[in-house]
């Protein structure tokens, strides 16, 4: 996309397997949350420039903005939201989808991975909605 274009840990150092380990660790949904949001601070803030409405994921309750670019038939993202535990959310999603194909993508199940973190349970349904409106955007591309 642009120079600008912010890289982040998500599926790469931190990976799938490394977040159900870190959620299977959380006592309670209060800590859960804590780590959600501490996801959210490893998630680089997009640049201005590159926030349009254009990239904006409609179905959300906050703002939320997704980019890709493709390298070498893989997707590489970057996604941002103005809502502390939406960015967090972003995180997960992203380390799902970082670096796979657009097969790879399509046939991950994104509803079995959030069932073992056992989070859609505790979040509010325009929440819930908002996370699958993300995810469908990224197996549609």
């Amino acid at each position: 996309m642009t120079s600008t274009f912010p890289s982040h840990p998500f599926g790469t150092a931190i990976s799938v397997d490394d977040i159900i380990h870190q959620m299977a660790q959380c006592r309670s949904w209060e800590d859960k949350y804590r780590l959600v949001i501490q996801m959210g601070k490893k998630l680089p803030t997009l640049d201005e420039s590159l926030k349009s409405e254009s990239i904006s994921v409609s179905g959300c309750e906050s703002k939320v903005w997704l980019i890709w670019r493709k390298q070498d038939e893989k997707y590489i993202f970057a996604a941002d939201s103005d809502a502390r535990i939406v960015k967090g959310l972003l995180a997960i999603v992203l380390a799902a989808a970082e670096g796979k194909s657009q097969q790879a993508l399509r046939h991950f199940n994104f509803e079995h991975y959030f069932e073992k973190l056992d989070l859609l349970t505790h979040l509010s349904q325009s929440r819930s909605n908002g996370i699958r409106s993300i995810v469908e955007q990224i197996k549609n591309i």
